[in-house]
């Protein structure tokens, strides 16, 4: 049928544009529109079974309430075909789905699935559009009320509550993200780019129920969407459906709708456009209650109109060459300056009027001059003194490979549906825009002689016309926008009729939240069953090599013309009390100079010649005894393959030659690495929960706290402290934690590439050459100790943790684990957490290593959450689902161990399963487990639920006063402001 796909046909309804071949996919695009009903449509055909379907709407935003984001959350909560309460859940629990999820952003909305499963995609497909255009919020205004806002009369008085409402607290939180949505409306004052699209917490509460339908029933119409189809899926079945299910009958549905607004003399719902905006100079001192660690600076940059790709390619690589490191000239100059203690770069290119940002983390004054005079003055003295071309070379290399790899972390098709609305949401002609990239990269470097980088870098920074400042300033008494003064408000006129009502309101609420869905209801659902399930992937071989000069693991994994290196070093050869300056260790190697080159010409030469070179810590377990723990000192690196013998030589050279007296240098790295901490603990506090959790019943948890978290924290806060009289011990104790870690006898190497890769990998000298006779070992690991923390942190929100090591309650991990977890987490945890208790997020973990936990994610509450997490064990004794929903429990986790990924997290999952003495048989093993697993199974677990509960352990990161408030026994820590 695909063959029929070409410019001039109709097939389906849709009037096909433009057929052409697309290589930076494998494969080529086809576009069109559906003429009935104005519907867009782009297919990216190629043969990637990890296909994908997503419809996207322009969303353009009017004012802070976030309407769009909490629209994106309602519609996926029931609709005229599938009347359930939350089919989006429902997809969670029970398909095959390798993406599933939607995202509100500044000017669009987006709706996009993928699957490995032609039927299951062509479910989700159904669902989804049935969702977006027949939603049940006309019917149920309970959802608009749960998932935006509505009133709630606590111990503490009148308050609000909401999913997004709590989401956008969390959000709102983080000093960055106010910086950023701050200088896009320094940009853009006048149009849709001034307002935050996900919502303020003091503007989401003004929202009506008649707006958020009227904003539903303006944009979510077929001529205003955007359907992207991706992959190996039959095209003339997909184009069928859309056109008979929806598009053909949402048509004239259209029709009949204008066409009675119009004899009732009303003006036609038409979708807002996205205007472009005239260049201005916005300017802004944003006070904010947050820690003093938290504030920040920015410099904003309109680059071009969206329709130039070339320069928004350019000013992106323009970026990193001159604020990509520490030793980026721009960067470099703008810390010895004392301007921040961190400075980072990104171009935000998702608008029709991208532009470049630059952050500066905890700036300091800057005395007469402005930041954004300084960084004027810092460019231009770059340019007279000649822009370093061999950095920009590199800087477009590195961004080059980047693309080719092609590792985002999620479904290809979903990242190429993003980015291909970056520019076919501005113009209908640009759908495949911003998803090429060879023939821009070709023409930049053809221009790198030209002086057009050293033009774009005028452009961009000094002669700019069209620029923002801005500068958050935490501060203790500002103001909240007015939303705690308006509850007051509301709060002194409520009658005792009034409070009857909010109460009767709430009760309403819980009482819809909790009423099961009706069988007939729950039929409605296309499902897969069991027997739907296939094979096992086959999982690429690995294995060691015999003969290598050091012991070496090879993968068998297709690389698509990239080489991928890690080498691993055992740090048991160290003292407990050294694993700290092993994790500065990894923060500072790459970023200083060497005997041979200077950090510039050490980061030159990475940018150009590798495709990365980082260095981290990593802490194995075995699966089944909780003492067998491998910590190992990482150094990953990946090239293409033309630059193999780069892996050898670069990565070796940085180890072993690295020069640590530049104490200057490695301050910045410190105060960078405080900073991402410290945002870490705001902004996802329940993976610092979890993991501080961990160190509380189990070696390989006290270990990583050491290396990283709180733990590492405490170390590098009183290392600055003290830096000026522990800076030379600082060096010298470096040079020798180096010089023992680095050893051939302590190192596993692990290679994916071609076998001619390898080759010359050995060739170019790849081992340290300091063999020794093994290493000697001196690391013993502290017990653990349960502690039961609650951290304070600047956040709105709280993050908790409950859990315990199976292993030490003698419970073995099965498949029957997995399923539970996909329960728990999708049925009741999402229901009693975040449905009813207003929390973004929330889960249930049970690992092959024995961690089992609970987590709550932006969550308003605490004791709630944790008395809810104890009531879990009953809820799971009782488990009793319809066979339906059990088989779809088995699918949705079989797809999850099943998802393809990229060669990379290959690779990365083989050596886990090495270190961890695991199998490709173990994996099978669990996998036939799960699709063998029973309701009674299941319920069987309950006990140990119950014995994992009740060990009582608990790691809380959040809100003062939420903490502070809060029943539970836990131990108050101020951890940062």
């Amino acid at each position: 049928m695909e063959s029929v796909l070409q410019p001039g046909s109709t097939v389906h309804g849709f009037a096909i544009a433009k057929r052409e071949a697309l290589p930076e996919i494998d494969g080529e695009a086809v576009q069109g529109v559906h003429v009935a009903s104005g519907a867009r449509l782009l297919y990216l055909k190629n043969d990637d079974n990890n296909k994908s379907f997503a419809i996207g709407f322009r969303t353009p935003p009017k004012d802070d309430t976030g309407v769009f984001h909490i629209l994106e959350h309602s519609v996926l909560c029931g609709s005229r075909r599938f009347p359930v309460k939350e089919p989006f859940v429902d997809l969670l629990k029970g398909s095959m789905q390798t993406f599933l999820n939607a995202m509100t952003f500044a000017d669009k909305t987006l709706y996009p699935v993928a699957s490995t499963n032609e039927q299951d995609l062509f479910n989700l497909m159904d669902v989804y559009l049935d969702a977006v255009f027949h939603p049940n919020i006309y019917e149920k205004r309970a959802i608009f009320e749960q998932e935006g806002w509505h009133y709630e009369l606590t111990d503490e008085g009148l308050a609000f509550n909401g999913v997004v409402f709590n989401e956008m607290k969390g959000a709102l939180s983080d000093a960055s993200s106010v910086l950023y949505d701050k200088l896009q409306e320094g940009l853009f004052p006048h149009n849709c780019y001034a307002f935050e699209s996900g919502g303020t917490p003091a503007a989401i509460p003004t929202l009506t129920y008649e707006e958020y339908l009227d904003e539903h029933r303006r944009h979510y119409r077929t001529d205003n969407s955007y359907i992207i189809l991706y992959g190996n899926l039959d095209a003339d079945r997909a184009l069928a459906f859309l056109d008979e299910r929806y598009l053909a009958p949402l048509a004239a549905e259209q029709r009949e709708r204008d066409e009675q607004r119009a004899s009732q003399g009303l003006e036609p719902l038409v979708p807002r456009t996205i205007e472009p905006h005239e260049p201005v100079r916005g300017q802004a001192r944003v006070p904010m209650k947050t820690a003093p660690e938290n504030a920040c600076a920015g410099e904003a940059y309109v680059i071009c109109s969206s329709h130039d790709r070339v320069r928004v390619v350019a000013a992106d690589i323009l970026l990193d060459a001159l604020l990509g490191s520490n030793e980026a000239p721009l960067k470099r100059a703008l810390l010895d300056l004392g301007v921040a203690h961190d400075v980072h770069a990104f171009v935000s290119e998702a608008t029709a009027q991208p532009f470049a940002v630059v952050e500066m983390q905890m700036p300091a004054p800057v005395g007469e001059l402005s930041r954004a005079e300084i960084i004027r003055r810092e460019v231009a003295r770059l340019l007279d003194e000649g822009l370093d071309l061999e950095l920009v070379e590199a800087a477009l290399s590195h961004a080059e490979f980047q693309m080719r790899e092609h590792d985002f972390g999620t479904a290809d098709g979903v990242v190429l549906s993003m980015s291909a609305l970056t520019g076919w949401l501005y113009d209908d002609e640009a759908a495949t825009d911003y998803l090429r990239y060879e023939d821009a990269f070709a023409e930049l470097r053809e221009k790198l002689g030209s002086g057009y980088f050293e033009e774009l870098a005028r452009s961009l920074f000094i002669d700019n016309d069209h620029v923002a400042s801005v500068e958050v300033v935490p501060d203790e008494n500002a103001s909240d926008g007015g939303l705690s003064a308006r509850l007051a408000e509301v709060e002194a006129g409520l009658s005792d009729l009034d409070r009857e009502r909010i109460k009767n309101e709430e009760a309403l609420l819980r009482e819809l939240q909790e009423a099961p869905d009706t069988p007939e209801a729950i039929a409605t659902l296309p499902r897969l069953s069991v027997s739907d399930i296939g094979p096992a992937p086959e999982e690429p071989a690995y294995g060691l090599v015999e003969g290598a000069p050091v012991t070496c693991v090879r993968h068998e994994v297709p690389t698509r013309g990239i080489a991928y290196v890690y080498r691993y070093f055992d740090m048991g050869g160290l003292d407990f009390d050294e694993l700290p300056y092993v994790s500065v260790l990894a923060n500072v190697l790459g970023k200083l100079g060497t005997a041979r080159h200077t950090a510039a010409e050490i980061d030159t030469l990475v940018q150009g010649k590798l495709g990365n070179l980082t260095f981290f810590t990593d802490v194995f377990e075995n699966c089944d005894d909780s003492e067998r723990v491998m910590p190992q000192f990482a150094v990953s690196s990946s090239a293409l393959s033309e630059n193999a013998e780069w892996l050898a030589t670069l990565p070796r050279e940085v180890m072993l030659e690295t020069d640590f007296s530049d104490a200057g240098k490695i301050l910045d790295v410190l105060k960078q690495r405080k900073i991402g901490l410290e945002q870490t603990f705001a902004n996802a506090g329940h993976s610092c929960a979890s993991a501080r959790l961990k160190s509380y019943y189990d070696q390989a948890g006290v270990l990583r706290e050491k290396l990283g978290n709180v733990g590492f924290y405490g170390f590098l806060c009183d290392l600055i402290e003290h830096y000026d009289e522990r800076a030379a011990q600082l060096a010298d104790k470096l040079a020798d934690v180096a010089s023992r870690l680095f050893r051939d006898d302590a190192c596993t190497l692990s290679f994916a590439g071609s076998d001619d890769d390898l080759a010359r990998f050995w060739q170019a000298g790849a081992v340290c050459g300091n063999a020794g006779t093994g290493v000697e070992h001196r690391l013993v690991v502290p017990e653990p100790v349960v502690r039961n923390e609650a951290f304070i942190v600047p956040t709105d929100i709280c993050y908790a943790a409950t859990g315990w090591d199976r292993r030490k309650l003698g419970a073995a991990h099965t498949g029957a684990w997995l399923v539970a977890a996909r329960a728990l987490s999708y049925d009741y945890l999402w229901n009693e957490v975040r449905v009813k208790g207003g929390a973004y997020g929330v889960g249930f973990q049970a690992l092959r290593t024995g961690n089992t936990r609970f987590y709550s994610y932006r969550d308003p509450h605490l004791d709630e959450t944790l008395e809810r997490f104890a009531q879990s064990r009953a809820w799971l004794s009782r488990f009793e689902p319809s066979r339906e929903d059990f088989d779809g429990f088995i699918v949705a986790t079989v797809a999850k161990i099943d998802a393809p990924v990229k060669a990379r997290e290959v690779v990365r999952r083989q050596m886990g399963d090495y270190f961890a003495e695991r199998t490709a048989a173990d994996r099978r093993l669990v996998r036939q487990q799960v699709i063998e697993a029973t309701v009674q199974g299941v319920q069987a677990l309950a006990p140990v639920l119950d014995e994992v509960i009740g060990q009582g352990a608990v790691c809380v990161f959040g809100n003062r006063a939420i903490l502070e408030g809060a029943k539970a026994d836990l131990d108050l820590v101020t951890l940062v402001g």
